[in-house]
C-alpha cells in the first residue's frame, strides 16, 4: 500500500486528513489517467449518506472537469451499485465516496475501472504519484473542452432492476426486518424486498447525514436481533453504510455472519452443481468452523490476507465464484464484480426458500469455534510489527494455545487500529491471551 491508498481506497477523517484539496487532486489524476485514448473521459460518481459526501463529491467533480472529463452524478447509491453503473453506463471509471462501516466523521474515495472492478494496486500507485507530484502540469482545457456534469439519478432504478434480474426469488409470505444502517441502502433495500413480495419492517432507514452506522447496521446489529424476535419475523438483514456487506439474523435472534452465509451458499451451490472447481476463497480471519464445514462437503477452501482485494485476486486466479469475509463482504463473481450486500441477501434468501428450513437450521451446518477479537488504537500501524516485545508475547500466547488454537495480529487496512484475534476451543483462555497481547501493544504503541 502507498501513502494515500490503503486496502480499500483513500480513507481518513473528512476535512482533516481527507480534504477537499486532496479530493480535487484525486479527481484530476484519476480522470487524466483513466480516460480512454481518443475519447472524452466520463466518470460516474456515487456516495453514501454521510454529511461530508457533498463536499468531497463536489471537489472530485471539479478536479475531473478541470482536465476535461465529464461526470455523471448518481447520488446516494450502494458501492456495488456504483460498480454496476460504471459498466452499465460505459464509463471510463467510477468513483465512490464512502467510508463503508466507519463512523460518520470518516470518509473515503475508491476508484473502479471501466470493467466494474476496483482498480489494481498498480493503477492506484500511478494516481498517487500524480497527486503527490506538485510539479506535474495537468492539461487545462478551456471553452467547450472543459468537463460537464450530468445528473444520473436513474442509476438507482437501473441497479434495482439488475438485482432482481440476477437473482430471481419469490419472497411472498416472508416476513423480514431490514436494518439499512441509515446509509446507502435506505431507499433501495425496502424497494427491492417489497417488490419481490416480502412483508418488511425497516429500521435505521432514515439517514440525516450524521446517523450512518450509529448503533446500527452490520457492525452493531443488536437492535435488529431484538426486532426480529419481537416481531416474530422469519429473519433479519443488516447492511453497512455503503451496503457492500450483509450480516443476517435468524428467527431466534442469533447473528448469522459472513462465514456462515458462505457455508450456507457454498454447500447449496455445490449440491446444485453451481460451484466451479468446488472451491471457496476466504481470509485468514475466517472461523475454523467454516473450513471444517466446507471440507466435509468436499469443498476446497483457499485462504488469503484480509481484504476483499486479495480475495478477488485469488478468485480470479483460481476460477472460484464464491469468496468473502466474516464481516459479510461476500463476492459472487458469476453475478457481479465486487462485494454486494443486497445481492448476497438475495442469494441467501434463495437458498432459504428452496431449503424450506429456518435460517437457524441452515446456519447450524457450521460449528463455530470461539473467537476473541480486540481492536487496539495505535499511532503507528506498522511500527509494532518489528517490536521484539510484541513478537515475544505473541509467541508465548501461541505456545499456550498449541495446535488446537491460533493467533492473528494484524493492522487494519482502513482504520488506525491493530486487530488481535485468538481462536480455539476454550474461550476463557482466548480472552486471557488476547488481553495480554493487546496490553503490550497499547502500552508501547497506543494513541
Amino acid at each position: 500500500m502507498g501513502v494515500l491508498f490503503g486496502t480499500d481506497g483513500v480513507r481518513g477523517i473528512a476535512n482533516d486528513q481527507l480534504t477537499p484539496e486532496l479530493a480535487f487532486r484525486l479527481g484530476k489524476a484519476g480522470a487524466y489517467l483513466l480516460g480512454r485514448s481518443g475519447e472524452r473521459c466520463r466518470i460516474v460518481i456515487g456516495r453514501d449518506t454521510r454529511i461530508s459526501g457533498d463536499m468531497l463529491e463536489a471537489a472530485l467533480i471539479a478536479g475531473i472537469c478541470s482536465v476535461g472529463g465529464d461526470c455523471l452524478k448518481a447520488g446516494v447509491i450502494p458501492t456495488p451499485g456504483l460498480s454496476y453503473l460504471t459498466r452499465a453506463f460505459g464509463c471510463s471509471a467510477g468513483i465512490m465516496v464512502s467510508a463503508s462501516h466507519n463512523p460518520v466523521a470518516d470518509n473515503g474515495i475508491k476508484f473502479f475501472g471501466s470493467d466494474g472492478f476496483k482498480l489494481p494496486e498498480e493503477a492506484e500507485e500511478k494516481i498517487e504519484e500524480l497527486v503527490l507530484n506538485d510539479s506535474f502540469n495537468f492539461p487545462k482545457p478551456v471553452g467547450a473542452e472543459v468537463g460537464r456534469v450530468y445528473e444520473a439519478l436513474e442509476g438507482l432504478d437501473s441497479y434495482l432492476e439488475f438485482l432482481k434480474e440476477r437473482v430471481r426469488v419469490d419472497l411472498r409470505g416472508l416476513r423480514l426486518v431490514v436494518d439499512c444502517a441509515n446509509g446507502a441502502a435506505s431507499r433501495i433495500a425496502p424497494l427491492l424486498f417489497s417488490e419481490l413480495g416480502a412483508e418488511i419492517t425497516v429500521i435505521h432507514g432514515e439517514p440525516d447525514g450524521l446517523n450512518i452506522n450509529k448503533e446500527c447496521g452490520s457492525t452493531q446489529p443488536q437492535s435488529l436481533q431484538k426486532a426480529v424476535v419481537e416481531l416474530g419475523a422469519d429473519l433479519g438483514l443488516a447492511f453497512d453504510g455503503d451496503a457492500d456487506r450483509l450480516i443476517a439474523v435468524d428467527e431466534k435472534g442469533n447473528i448469522v455472519d459472513g462465514d456462515q452465509i458462505i457455508v450456507i451458499c457454498g454447500i447449496a451451490r455445490k449440491r446444485a452443481g453451481l460451484l466451479p472447481g468446488n472451491r471457496v476463497v476466504v481470509t485468514v480471519m475466517s472461523n475454523l468452523g467454516l473450513k471444517e464445514a466446507l471440507q466435509q462437503e468436499g469443498i476446497e477452501v483457499r485462504e488469503t490476507k484480509v481484504g476483499d482485494r486479495y480475495i478477488l485476486e485469488e478468485m480470479l486466479r483460481s476460477g472460484a465464484v464464491l469468496g468473502g469475509e466474516q464481516s459479510g463482504h461476500i463476492i459472487f463473481l458469476d453475478q457481479t464484480t465486487t462485494g454486494d450486500g443486497l445481492l448476497t441477501a438475495l442469494e441467501l434468501l434463495k437458498v432459504f426458500r428452496e431449503a424450506q428450513q429456518p435460517l437457524s437450521v441452515l446456519a447450524a451446518q457450521m460449528r463455530r469455534f470461539p473467537q476473541v477479537l480486540v481492536n487496539v488504537r495505535v499511532r503507528d500501524k506498522k511500527g509494532f510489527q518489528d517490536d521484539p516485545e510484541v513478537a515475544e508475547v505473541v509467541k508465548c500466547a501461541a505456545e499456550r494455545l498449541g495446535e488446537r488454537g491460533r493467533i492473528l495480529v494484524r493492522p487494519s487496512g482502513t482504520e488506525p487500529v491493530v486487530r488481535v484475534m485468538a481462536e480455539g476451543p476454550v474461550e476463557d483462555q482466548l480472552k486471557e491471551v488476547v488481553a495480554e497481547i493487546a496490553a503490550v501493544i497499547e502500552k508501547k504503541w497506543g494513541q
